[in-house]
């Protein structure tokens, strides 16, 4: 089985925009680099970063529930902590989101530009070390199968971007749905990286506002559920040895090690 990465992303802010990436280096039982660095509180959600707990996605600005973040486009730049803001083709906002007074930018653009989807103040927060603000504790990797994507289209009916699923690796040459029988094994490339397939990703609504537009138009969800039984589409990995990970590169599956005697 040859599995080749079609594409590498990372979202450094929770439910903004994905940024594409040539490589990236992972590391031995961390997180996906410059993914789910920061997210935008949508009034007190009780995080504390002296004592960083997962919260409810419900809790920050997130496409299931706030799909006009669509509408913007984002780039962090990590030699400056800059969180840089477009909207179409004008910059909307700038702010280094290490200082407080960058922070208080970009706190000031979502005041301006969703005052009616706030249940309070926005809030830049940033994950302390070690802690990241995925919807699930140990999603280190998450892997979209475009396979699956393919056949869900002829589900539906309507192309599907795989971004809707907010995945960091996109892969192909697996069958469809075949990445959910994964879980539990183990994936490598030939420099030595080993990923460790620990679990399925569940959908929910988010899924059904088209990235680009910000318009709610499929039913991503309740398509799963009828055409396949499950809410599954994309796994995710922990990272149990690092290195560098390319575009065009391949994965395979590990083989175990055959018994002696």
């Amino acid at each position: 089985m040859s599995i080749r990465i079609a594409a590498l992303h990372r979202y450094p802010v929770k439910g903004l925009s994905p940024e594409r990436l040539d490589r990236a280096t992972l590391t031995r039982g961390d997180y996906f680099p410059g993914d789910r660095l920061f997210a935008v509180e949508n009034g007190p959600s009780g995080f504390d970063a002296e004592n960083p707990e997962h919260q409810p996605k419900i809790k920050f600005l997130m496409l299931m529930r706030n799909e006009s973040l669509a509408r913007l486009t984002t780039r962090y730049l990590d030699d400056t902590s800059t969180l840089v803001i477009r909207e179409g083709d004008r910059e909307v906002a700038r702010g280094n989101v290490a200082s407080r007074e960058g922070r208080l930018a970009i706190e000031a653009f979502f005041r301006r530009f969703m005052p009616a989807e706030l249940r309070g103040p926005p809030k830049v927060l940033a994950a302390p070390e070690g802690f990241r603000f995925t919807d699930f504790r140990r999603g280190f990797v998450s892997l979209i199968n475009l396979g699956s994507v393919a056949a869900l289209e002829k589900v539906i009916g309507a192309t599907i971007d795989p971004l809707r699923f907010r995945g960091n690796l996109h892969v192909e040459g697996l069958p469809a749905w075949a990445e959910l029988d994964l879980v539990g094994q183990v994936l490598t490339t030939a420099s030595g990286i080993r990923l460790k397939v620990t679990k399925r990703i569940q959908r929910c609504a988010a899924t059904n506002v088209d990235p680009s537009t910000g318009l709610r138009d499929l039913a991503i969800p309740n398509a799963l559920l009828e055409a396949y039984g499950h809410l599954d589409c994309g796994i995710y990995a922990e990272v149990l040895e690092g290195g560098t990970l390319a575009e065009g590169e391949s994965l395979a599956l590990e083989q175990a090690a055959l018994p002696l005697g």
